[in-house]
C-alpha cells in the first residue's frame, strides 16, 4: 500500500498507509488529519487546499480548469498548491508529501 505523508501546521510529519483510489482529503479525514473539506469533495470550495512537495508535484495528474478556479480562492496559494479532494492515491504516488496550510478560507462562513 502506498504511503502518504502529511506535514502538519506545526511542522510535524504524519505518515499514513493510503489506499489506492481514495482522495487525499478522504484519507486525511479517516486518519484525523485536520483538512477541512467544507464541500465534501464536490469541487465547490478551497478548504481542502494543500501544498504538494515540489518533488512530487509533477507526478500528479494535471489540475482541471474547475480545480484551478477554486484554487484561486485558496489562502496561501503556491505554485504547487492543489485541492486534496482532487488528488486520488495510486501506487505511482507512493511517498507523496503534502503540507497543510496555516489557514483556510471558507467562503460559506467568511
Amino acid at each position: 500500500m502506498p504511503k502518504l505523508i502529511f506535514v502538519q501546521k506545526d511542522g510535524s510529519r504524519t505518515e499514513i498507509d493510503a489506499p489506492c483510489g481514495v482522495s487525499v482529503m478522504e484519507i486525511a479525514h479517516q486518519n484525523d488529519v485536520e483538512i477541512e473539506g467544507a464541500c465534501e469533495g464536490a469541487l465547490a470550495c478551497s478548504t481542502c487546499h494543500v501544498v504538494v512537495d515540489p518533488e512530487d508535484y509533477e507526478r500528479l495528474a494535471e489540475a482541471t480548469e474547475d480545480e484551478e478556479d477554486m484554487l484561486d480562492l485558496a489562502f496561501g496559494l503556491t505554485h504547487t498548491s492543489r485541492l486534496s479532494c482532487q488528488i486520488v492515491m495510486s501506487e505511482e504516488l507512493d511517498g507523496l508529501t503534502v503540507t497543510l496550510p496555516t489557514a483556510t478560507r471558507n467562503m460559506m462562513v467568511d
